[in-house]
């Protein structure tokens, strides 16, 4: 419920006082009445507003502490629609597209090896539903910087006016597997889909690259569709993470392109729609860490995927 903030009409004690000192003025004499007339009519001594000026001044003066809720609930814009979360997201320039998340790994898929480990078809082959994710040496996880990073481009992405959905948002026990995250893309009709990822590879390897769907025709899986669009997504994405970051691509895959094309994920194999996935950088190389844990450096990664994504949907 919004709050609409105080009622601002002049105090109606004031009312209720004058009409005590009406009564008591009809009982004077007349001499005694209008010398009170014309005492009010100077404003009396020290008042060089005169009485108009004390009418006015309750209507007119806003408490300091009421100020900060009319602002925020919008009490005094101009008549007319009230925006809301639906209208404001699209009036963007992505009016209509629709973009999903899919932050890698899960928080508490550690909890349940069980569930995680139990093989789904990815077309080409049966995998493990999902994994833990890796994370840096001093423990903060793969899934925690994936939720972080998707959160952070959910609202660059909405303010673009594109529809945001995520494969999870840390609310669920486990999970979803490769499968099911690849189903929700397409479910969605995504124009778009970025799995978000950090790497766990050794030391001194370092850098992002972009994973691309190559092409798969075996099983539940076929990629001969997507693979044209997945690509320039990929490097439109690779392009303008370079720009903002400044991070180099990954020197010990894709030859220095930053791109790199794989037939043997389950998350890409079974889309329908244009999908790739980023691998952030190398958790356990030291300086990329420094980095992956840096909010100041998220927000610039999530800036960098998205205007990615812009630049394609945009064409």
């Amino acid at each position: 419920m919004s709050y609409v903030g105080p009622d601002f009409d002049p105090p109606q004690p004031r009312r209720s006082r004058r009409r005590t000192l009406t009564v008591a003025i009809a009982a004077l004499v007349p001499g005694a009445l209008l010398g009170w007339v014309m005492y009010q009519a100077v404003g009396g001594p020290g008042n060089k507003g005169g009485s108009g000026n004390a009418a006015v001044r309750p209507s007119s003066a806003t408490p300091s502490d009421t100020a900060p809720t009319i602002s925020a609930t919008n009490d005094d814009k101009p008549p007319g629609p009230t925006p809301t979360a639906e209208s404001t997201t699209a009036s963007g320039p992505l009016k209509g597209k629709v973009v999903v998340i899919d932050p890698g790994h899960n928080p508490n898929n550690f909890q349940h090896t069980a569930e995680i480990n139990r093989k789904v078809n990815i077309g080409t082959n049966w995998k493990e539903c999902d994994t833990t994710g890796t994370s840096t040496n001093d423990g903060y996880s793969e899934a925690e910087f994936t939720l972080d990073v998707a959160h952070r481009m959910r609202t660059l992405l909405e303010k673009q006016g594109a529809t945001v959905e995520f494969t999870q948002d840390g609310d669920r026990p486990w999970g979803p597997c490769v499968d099911e995250r690849a189903r929700i893309g397409n479910k969605a009709g995504a124009d778009a889909v970025v799995s978000i990822h950090a790497d766990g590879a050794g030391t001194g390897q370092r850098g992002f690259h972009v994973i691309l769907p190559g092409k798969v025709n075996e099983g539940a899986a076929d990629t001969g569709p997507i693979v044209t669009p997945s690509r320039d997504l990929g490097e439109r994405i690779a392009g303008s993470f370079v720009r903002v970051t400044g991070s180099a691509p990954s020197n010990y895959v894709g030859s220095g392109t930053g791109l790199v094309t794989r037939e043997d994920l389950g998350g890409l194999n079974l889309s329908t729609v244009p999908k790739v996935f980023i691998e952030c950088g190398n958790m356990r190389d030291s300086k990329d860490a420094a980095l992956l844990t840096s909010g100041a450096w998220r927000q610039k990664a999530a800036q960098g995927i998205s205007e990615g994504i812009v630049s394609f949907l945009r064409g």
